[in-house]
């Protein structure tokens, strides 16, 4: 999701080694990291490319409070850019003002697995930021779509070898998430990411966090769209052998989703109770789409499957 719309759409990633060990200390959790609570609820996501929304955070941030937000997904960067953090300043000011306002922050970084040195350095850099009032993120996210290496089972390889290094640093009690692309979306694209590891990441990652973008796939209306989000909950919890495995919910892009597709996502959120729930991206949701996401419907008694 993070590369010029490159999680909006999963075939976008088509387009889109022995390893050194990094010489630091591992980072400890504090008690605002520690608890998957921080994926929790509702939340909302900034990219690095909205660049009209960097310049005044606070604004922002009391933006998302009003809407009920309890959880921004902060962009630190991605491997296209030059800078191992981009914007580090507006960084420091997004995560003091959403602590101000009672808001948890999770950055997350969108890795090419294709220079794993730098794809570590990076998301290490995103976990031991200091803001200028010596804040941090409350947890982090590593963004799992890149589809750059082959042949895939080196790509799996890999993202497992990354996600070691990064659990190894932060520790254990220290909250990570992997946003994968939807389980329903790999399935229709078979070669995009054969075999993908469910299991083993759930190793690494307390939290997963599908990118269950129903339009994508030209699914419309109440009905297709709550299938399409229960079956990508279904199948994580399947693959991992987790059932009570945490998961935040994507539902999709915002602006591409009409009154029905909200109705269907919420209606998901009911119907398979995960622990967060949100839409992409802050900068393109709409004031009717903050209310509706607000008021969960009521359960109708459906199984979520």
């Amino acid at each position: 999701m993070g590369s010029r719309r490159l999680g909006a759409c999963l075939l976008l990633t088509a387009t889109v080694v022995s390893l050194v060990s990094i010489a630091t200390a591992p980072v400890a959790a504090d008690s605002s990291s520690s608890h998957r609570s921080v994926y929790a609820g509702l939340g909302t996501w900034l990219d690095i490319y909205a660049t009209a929304f960097w310049a005044h955070p606070q604004r922002e941030v009391a933006a998302m409070a009003r809407d009920g937000v309890r959880t921004l997904y902060l962009q630190t960067g991605n491997y296209e850019q030059r800078a191992d953090l981009v914007r580090p300043r507006a960084l420091g000011r997004f995560v003091d003002a959403a602590h101000a306002a009672g808001l948890r922050v999770v950055a997350w970084y969108l890795p090419s697995f294709t220079n794993l040195r730098q794809d570590t350095r990076r998301a290490l850099a995103a976990i031991r930021f200091r803001s200028p009032k010596g804040e941090r993120f409350d947890a982090f996210a590593l963004d799992i779509e890149a589809g750059l290496v082959h042949p895939v089972p080196l790509r799996s390889k890999r993202l497992l070898q990354l996600s070691a290094r990064l659990r190894a640093a932060v520790g254990h009690r220290y909250v990570l998430g992997a946003i994968i692309p939807s389980p329903v979306g790999i399935r229709r694209h078979p070669h995009y990411w054969p075999h993908f590891p469910y299991r083993p990441l759930a190793r690494f990652y307390d939290v997963f966090l599908p990118m269950a973008y129903a339009t994508d796939a030209g699914v419309r209306g109440i009905a297709a769209t709550r299938a399409y989000n229960t079956a990508d909950i279904a199948i994580i919890r399947t693959r991992t052998g987790k059932p009570h495995v945490p998961i935040h919910l994507i539902g999709g892009l915002a602006n591409a989703m009409g009154v029905s597709e909200v109705a269907g996502f919420m209606r998901a959120v009911v119907d398979c109770a995960p622990l967060g729930y949100s839409l992409y991206a802050f900068s393109v949701t709409r004031q009717a789409t903050w209310t509706a996401l607000a008021v969960p419907p009521a359960a109708d008694g459906r199984a979520c499957a």
